[in-house]
Formats: structure tokens, sequence, C-alpha cells
């Protein structure tokens, strides 16, 4: 069978979705609902038993989809590499993080060797996880070729598409934000193609996994320096006593030309203090040359959150208050409103900072479970409250989700509001 020829007409196709978080998670029940033969697999047991008794730990995907699809037959969640056997269609969806400010790809390099050694001729390989372009064609396709003892291109189809999931977006999801496809060859293309014309309303086909790979770095790059421009405008503004809140919202009235950023505590999730990286380090090791606006972005935004700490020590100073011991209501563990993903969130390294300036901290986030959160190791995780508000001496609003009653705190005598929210005569912005 060559890597043209489709799967058997006679029963469903088998896809593996390798990794079951944010990204993986909604693919495999997203497929499964389309009637595919769905495994999803991931090696953190607590997840799969989670999953295996129907319980969702992703906001986005609530706990009857998951229940639905495992009644039909159509999903089951495993923790067993014997289960990835006699795939025809295989999705990678796994963690790219940095490690000591390097790309580290070896969730993709074990998720290649595992899959290498079940992939049987016809099959198809498709990488999701965000990395640096080349990935798929220089470091994916040599190591499932060495497990399996099949030629990419010829035995099996290989590609790569970027994924594009924003969580707590509910405009946005995955079936309606159009999908990227690459495929070494234009088998591969129209095989990767094919799966997701199912998935998602839209797909936008690329030369290469090259080109996708760099879409998706562009895309996050693209707001990176944006927000590290707009975050240093509101530290400079600030100093020269002008509002940038205002400013913006003014450049904004503007029909062509401008779009809007506004300042932050700092930037989260897996994609902004990371996929940037990804980039300069590609361009650094291939060219010996340095991309200039990742590394301001990055020193930047890494920054704001000893930014905001030192903004709220000079407003309790003002008021001849010492941040020891001071009690500081923090409400937003997330990265972002209205989701409870709190990877990469700026609010760790605040309530780090904070915590180290011995204040005693107390924490909010409705949509943050404190069990699976870092953010939240070591704080005090409270509702937010008028006898809350009422026992802070500082409260600092970091994320503005909608179930903060955010009227509580516009009486407070001191607010540090990093997203400008709420107003009052305590009330400072960033």
């Amino acid at each position: 069978m060559s890597a043209a020829e489709s799967p058997s007409a006679h029963r469903p196709e088998r896809v593996i979705i390798v990794g079951q978080g944010y990204v993986g998670l909604p693919l495999a029940v997203r497929a499964a609902e389309q009637g595919y033969d769905v495994v999803g697999f991931d090696l953190d047991k607590s997840k799969i038993d989670l999953l295996r008794a129907g319980t969702s730990y992703i906001e986005d995907i609530p706990s009857s989809r998951l229940e639905t699809i495992i009644a039909n037959g159509t999903y089951r969640a495993s923790d067993d590499p014997a289960d990835l056997a006699d795939f025809d269609l295989a999705v990678i969806s796994v963690p790219t993080p940095l490690t000591e400010g390097l790309p580290d790809l070896s969730y993709i390099e074990s998720s290649a060797s595992m899959l290498g050694g079940h992939l049987k001729p016809g099959a198809c390989v498709i990488l999701e996880s965000t990395t640096y372009p080349g990935t798929t064609e220089e470091l994916v396709a040599p190591l499932l070729e060495q497990a399996s003892g099949l030629r990419v291109g010829h035995d099996f189809q290989l590609g790569y598409s970027p994924e594009r999931i924003d969580p707590g977006n509910k405009t946005y999801t995955l079936e309606t934000t159009p999908k990227v496809v690459s495929g070494i060859d234009a088998a591969s293309l129209a095989r990767v193609q094919g799966f997701y014309d199912k998935i998602v309303a839209r797909t936008v086909p690329v030369r290469s996994p090259k080109e996708a790979e760099l879409t998706k770095l562009l895309e996050n790059t693209f707001r990176h320096v944006n927000i590290a421009l707009v975050n240093e405008l509101a530290m400079f503004a600030r100093d020269l006593g002008i509002d940038i809140w205002e400013a913006i919202d003014a450049a904004e009235t503007k029909p062509f030309g401008f779009m809007p950023f506004r300042p932050g505590p700092g930037v989260g999730g897996h994609c902004l203090p990371i996929d940037p990286s990804y980039l300069s380090w590609r361009v650094k090791r291939s060219l010996g040359q340095t991309f200039r606006f990742v590394e301001l972005a990055n020193e930047i935004n890494e920054h704001m959150p000893d930014y905001v700490v030192r903004r709220l020590v000079a407003a309790l100073n003002t008021r001849e208050l010492p941040v020891k011991g001071r009690r500081i209501l923090v409400l937003g563990l997330a990265y972002k409103k209205n989701t409870g993903d709190d990877r990469e969130s700026p609010s760790t390294r605040i309530i780090e900072l904070l915590t180290q300036l011995e204040a005693d901290v107390v924490v909010a986030d409705p949509h943050v479970d404190p069990e699976r959160s870092h953010a939240a190791r070591g704080a005090q995780i409270v509702d937010l409250t008028a006898a809350e508000v009422t026992r802070a001496d500082a409260v600092v609003l970091l994320v503005d989700h909608d179930e903060f009653d955010l009227d509580l705190i516009t009486g407070h005598p001191l607010v540090l509001d990093t997203r400008r929210c709420v107003q009052g005569p305590g009330v400072e912005t960033l």
C-alpha cells in the first residue's frame, strides 16, 4: 500500500491525538464527534483517569461532550502506548517549552518515536505543536523513518498544521477559526487538508511545513512585539504625565493603519512568552544573526511583573505603609480573562515577588483550579467578597474575569488596576 492510498472504507479511520491538553483534547473531541475512531493519548495518568470518567478539565470542553462520545464509542482515553497500534492518522499536540532559554522538543521527539513504532504504510502523521521552521521535515520525519523503517512521502504521509486555540474565546473556536495546513508533498497535503476539512469550517493550504511553522510564529511574534511596545509606552507615558489608555482609545478611532494593543502585567499562555523565542533561536542558529525585535520584546514583557510590583510598593510607600506584612488581595491567576489557563501567567511571578517581600498574599480566581495551578501553590485562595476587600491593604487587579464583581473594589483606598477596568479615588492604572 503506497502513501497515496486511503485507509479501508469498511471502518472509520483510526485517529490518535497525542497530548490531551488545551490543544489536543478539543481536537480529539471534535474528531470523535465527526465519526472518527479516536484515541486520546497522554502519559499524564491523572488526566486519563478524568477523561475515562467523562470529566473534562478544559473549560472549552463541557463534560457532556465527553460523555456523549465515550458512550458512542468514538473516543477513548489511554496512557498505554500499545493503544497507538494500527492508526490511520495521528496528530502530535504536545508541549514545546523553553528549557534554560532553549527550545525543548523532547515531547515531540518521544511522540514521534512512539508513533514510528506503530507506523504502517498509508498512514499519516501531523504535527500541531508550535516549533521552529524545519522541525517537521528535519526532526520528525527522520525519527518516524528510523522507528518504522518506512520512507516518508513514499510509504507514509507527513504534514504540519499549527494550532490556533484561544482558551475562553466563544467566537473563534477550533471549529470556526481557519486552519493552516501543509504537507511534505502534494499527497500529504491532500491527506492533511482532507482531515481538517471535516474538523473546521475553512482550511488554508500553504506550500510546505516550513511556511506553516513560520505562520504560527509570525502570528505570535506580531502580538508579542506590539504588546511590548504599548507596555514600554505605558511606563514612559506615566513618567511624562500622559494617560496611555486615553491615547490608545483615541488612536483606535482611526479606521485604517492602526490595530489597538493595550498594556498589561505581562504576557502568558503557552504562546507569547515562548513561541517568539523559537523563531529567534532558529535565526541565531541558522543565520548567526540576532532577531532584535524579539529579544527586546522578551526583555520588556518579561519584566512587566517586576514593574507591577514596583508600582504597588511605591503606592504603599506614599501611604506610609511598608509592603512587609501588608495583606495584598490579588485578583486573577489565569493569563487571560474568562479562562482557567494559567500557563506562564504573569500572576505567578507577581505573587512570588510579593511573597519574597513578605507581604501577606491572598488570591482570587473563579476559573483556576488551585489543585492544578502552579501559580496558586503557596498562596492562600479566597473568594472576592466585600469582607476580603475590607481586610486587604491593597488590591491588585491582574485579570478582569466577568465573574468578578468589580464594584466591590472601586471604593478601596488602594487598587492597582493593570487592565483599566475600575474607577475610584484610590485606583491607579498602569
